[in-house]
């Protein structure tokens, strides 16, 4: 029996060099593909993209594994950025990695990996996968501290469909180990962070090359002017950090954001007790289900509202005109533009795109 071949998302860093070790040893034919998905001139670079490629080459001449390189620059363009721009224009806070997922890796990534005879794709995703019966199930990965499910909560059946997730059942530790014990070079590289074409620079400077800043009053509920922001894209619902307005005569507590007004160009904030940051709910236009609608239009299950949260008890409503969910206790700062995703136990349902809260 001929060995089946696997394509893997090769980045550069360590979690997808061991997915593809791991495959090689599990008796596949690996082939490593690296994406390049931003392009810039600039002298410093938005993301690494040669040193990442370089790691690339490095690890897979050590596995003996061929390897090769796509541009997507383009679709990324199309598919994620303008959506990432287009969205803080309108005053909400997107999540491009999810985007990215759908719209790239499990899409022109995938069909690329199958032009070059993949019978399976891979990456170095903590989470894990169930094919049965047609049905591909999400999983949650052994290292719930490193699980990314939460980024793949638009991702379709179809996309779902030949993938494998290597490092289901590893922590991080484990990863670094193994690629310490196989001598890859990319053992000890620091995880990437944040957005990748946005890089280590500062994200208020790189938004301003792209969108035009319209200052505005910050105010409180009461009609106090407390300052300027510098435009209400840069600032997010609960942001406590760089409002430059600290020390107003007789007022205790920090401060923060509990509305941006798009129509005024205000930004209200408050101070002292956080109760108008809390919200019993949320509303989703839509929502991508996997592997499919529930049954019933109603169901209780657990869900995240943004990465870094414990999931929390929530009572899901399927409407005519969306879908509302209902917390079991409320929650702070729900943030339009953001994902809010499901699970039931160790399965994750899918999610949406959060339109608003429900006070």
């Amino acid at each position: 029996m001929s060995k089946k071949t696997v394509v893997v998302g090769m980045s550069g860093g360590v979690d997808s060099s061991v997915a593809a070790l791991l495959l090689k040893n599990q008796g596949y034919n690996v082939i490593g593909l690296y994406m390049k998905n931003w392009e810039e001139n600039d002298i410093n670079g938005a993301c690494t993209a040669e040193d990442d490629y370089s790691d690339v080459r490095r690890v897979c001449a050590l596995l003996d594994i061929p390897y090769y390189t796509v541009n997507f620059s383009k679709e990324y363009m199309d598919r994620v950025f303008k959506y990432f721009l287009k969205e803080y224009e309108a005053g909400r806070t997107p999540n491009p990695d999810v985007l990215c997922n759908r719209e790239i890796k499990f899409g022109p990534f995938k069909d690329y990996a199958l032009k070059l005879g993949a019978d399976y794709i891979a990456t170095g995703h903590y989470c894990g996968i169930l094919h049965e019966n047609g049905v591909h199930y999400l999983l949650k990965a052994k290292d719930s501290n490193k699980d990314q499910t939460y980024f793949l909560n638009q991702v379709s059946q179809n996309q779902l469909e030949n993938v494998l997730f290597p490092l289901a059942n590893l922590t991080k530790p484990e990863v670094r180990q193994i690629a310490e014990d196989n001598g890859l070079a990319t053992a000890k590289k620091k995880d990437s962070t944040g957005i990748c074409f946005i890089g280590e620079r500062n994200f208020k400077q790189f938004l301003m090359n792209y969108l035009p800043a319209k200052e505005g009053d910050i105010k409180t509920y009461d009609g106090r002017v407390l300052g300027k922001h510098s435009g209400l894209m840069y600032y997010t619902i609960g942001q406590r950090r760089g409002l430059d307005i600290g020390g107003q005569a007789g007022d205790d507590g920090r401060w923060f954001v509990i509305e941006k007004d798009l129509k005024n160009n205000i930004l209200y904030v408050a101070h002292g007790e956080e109760d108008k940051l809390y919200s019993r709910g949320l509303y989703m236009k839509s929502c991508n289900f996997m592997p499919g609608t529930p049954n019933g239009k109603s169901f209780e299950c657990t869900a995240k509202f943004r990465y870094r949260q414990d999931e929390q008890a929530v009572t899901v409503n399927i409407e005519d005109d969306g879908i509302y969910v209902y917390f079991k206790e409320k929650q702070r700062a729900i943030t339009e533009g953001q994902y809010a995703v499901f699970y039931l136990n160790n399965v994750c349902l899918g999610g949406g795109v959060i339109e608003k809260a429900i006070f």
